[in-house]
């Protein structure tokens, strides 16, 4: 299992760089940053991560491409991915409609529509990262001989991990298309943020059956582990690894650590990743 840290925008953007070289020198695998509409552009400060760090993977978490145009997304992150030399992962999803980057700023709030342009987007992405001329025709994007220059350094593309809800065929086979899935659960009473070691197997199952190449597909997991206690922490996070996730995403700005302010965030990570032993 490899381990990164879920970096809100709420903490002053100044310090972003160093908190991600803080987490590259603490043993995380990777840091990710909040893709939120209140000021603060996402890929500037990951611009920023690039150029300080040297090992550590990255990206947003997550960019809903339908509030972006899906050429300048790929060009973006074929920029970052050579600052970087190849670090860039692309977290993807339909985004919640209740973010006021949406319903604000005229953005599309209809599920339908959103998750049409999600599919066109990545679509597009695919295209574009290849460097050959592309054509697209889809219902709400149109492309014609389009080229890029430019390539990413990763082969054969970007990693893409898509937001999907268990058990849902229908967002799963979306996710299974690509190479990784940040799962949700599908209940009788809407969509929960919580699974179990139980919910992690049964997608890994599905997706062997699913998935040519099972073996490489992340299971994505975010959470909270308290770092002053490192057997607790792992033991926390053990039995979803031993249940098939690939990845565990600390948000190290939730509670108690955010209470203590900057300071708080940067000792949970420091703390480091609750690795097994």
């Amino acid at each position: 299992m490899k381990f990164g840290v879920v970096m809100r925008t709420d903490v002053p953007l100044s310090n972003i760089a160093d908190l991600a070289q803080e987490a590259e020198a603490s043993g995380w695998d990777g840091f990710f940053l909040w893709d939120s509409f209140a000021g603060q552009d996402p890929w500037i400060l990951l611009t920023s991560v690039a150029l300080r760090t040297e090992h550590i993977r990255f990206g947003p978490l997550v960019t809903a491409p339908s509030r972006r145009r899906p050429w300048q997304l790929a060009s973006e992150t074929t920029t970052l991915d050579h600052i970087s030399h190849g670090r860039v992962i692309l977290p993807v999803g339909l985004g919640a409609a209740e973010d006021l980057g949406f319903a604000r700023f005229g953005e599309v709030i209809d599920r339908k529509v959103r998750a049409e342009l999600l599919d066109e987007s990545i679509d597009i992405l695919q295209g574009l990262w290849s460097g050959k001329p592309f054509s697209y025709n889809g219902k709400h994007y149109t492309l014609r001989e389009a080229v890029f220059q430019l390539t990413p350094v990763q082969s054969p593309r970007i990693p893409i991990w898509v937001v999907a809800a268990w058990p849902r065929q229908k967002s799963m086979r979306r996710a299974l298309r690509w190479e990784g899935i940040i799962p949700l659960k599908a209940t009788p009473d809407g969509i929960s943020y919580v699974l179990t070691p139980e919910d992690i197997y049964a997608i890994k199952m599905y997706v062997e059956k699913q998935h040519e190449h099972a073996a490489s597909f992340d299971i994505v997991l975010e959470g909270e582990t308290p770092g002053e206690e490192q057997a607790g922490a792992s033991a926390i996070v053990q039995s979803f690894a031993e249940a098939g996730a690939t990845w565990w995403l600390e948000d190290v700005a939730a509670t108690p650590y955010k209470r203590a302010g900057l300071a708080g965030i940067r000792l949970r990570i420091k703390q480091g990743p609750p690795r097994k032993g």
